[in-house]
């Protein structure tokens, strides 16, 4: 059995978990990402960094209430857990709904295109979302019903390390965050061989290519999961609103092409 530690490093009374560096990492990265697709496009780094600067509290805290909200019996047994971010519970989706709605107020403040900023935000997105999950792998969250250790390691063929840190209490689980780290990761190796492709995409097709990506994979991943978000205890909140996200972005989409399609 693998002794997986949440916690990176010691500095003192100050304990540095995995969740907080991986979830910083991705987020480094992911802005680097977007500052150096905005130069390609002539727009703005210094807009980037502005929209980060003003976005990122408020995405957490989005973040958060959305989980909270959700687990609401939970915290209100435990009130003082509600400000305990290091023991994860930072909802995916709460983050990406407030940030958008910041984003389109940031825009109109501004006078810029609220699409084309989508567009450009959106592999960042995916790249914090990738090395995001991660930090769940090291929390031991996020993780799927019970399986076999055969089951990881003859039929999905994983590294042992991944194998033994699903090993939660002598029991394994399906490692959820991986495929969904893994699905995002394709999505994104998509996006980025294709959106500067010569009039494959329109301005909003990237962002609304990523809603109808990660939403499709959510939905079944979702079901695998064994501590999702639950209304009245039978829905899966996430499945509910990726069902949803999924045919609005399959709409928008099929929309755009056939608008293109009377174009030529």
């Amino acid at each position: 059995m693998l002794n997986i530690s949440p916690i990176a490093l010691r500095l003192g009374p100050l304990n540095i978990r995995w969740y907080a560096i991986l979830i910083a990492l991705g987020i480094a990265i992911g802005i680097l990402m977007s500052c150096k697709e905005a130069k390609k496009i002539a727009f703005s780094r210094d807009v980037i960094i502005d929209f980060v600067i003003y976005t990122l509290p408020l995405g957490f805290l989005g973040a958060r209430l959305y989980y909270v909200i959700f687990n609401f019996s939970y915290y209100l047994a435990n009130p003082a857990e509600i400000f305990a971010l290091w023991h994860g519970g930072l909802a995916i989706y709460g983050g990406l709904i407030t940030s958008i709605v910041c984003l389109f107020f940031f825009c109109k403040k501004r006078k810029l295109s609220f699409l084309k900023f989508l567009d450009i935000l959106t592999p960042s997105v995916l790249m914090a979302q990738i090395i995001g999950r991660w930090g769940n792998f090291f929390n031991q969250e996020a993780h799927g019903f019970t399986t076999t250790k055969s089951f990881l390691h003859s039929t999905l063929h994983l590294p042992n390390f991944i194998v033994e840190g699903m090993n939660i209490d002598g029991i394994y689980y399906q490692p959820t965050f991986l495929y969904e780290s893994l699905w995002n990761l394709l999505g994104l190796l998509l996006i980025l061989l294709l959106r500067h492709w010569k009039d494959f995409y329109c301005e909003g097709e990237i962002f609304w290519q990523y809603v109808a990506w990660y939403a499709f994979g959510r939905f079944f991943i979702e079901s695998l999961r064994s501590d999702s978000l639950m209304i009245f205890n039978k829905i899966h909140i996430s499945q509910a609103l990726s069902f949803i996200f999924f045919f609005l972005a399959l709409f928008y989409l099929l929309q755009k092409t056939n608008r293109k399609a009377l174009k030529k």
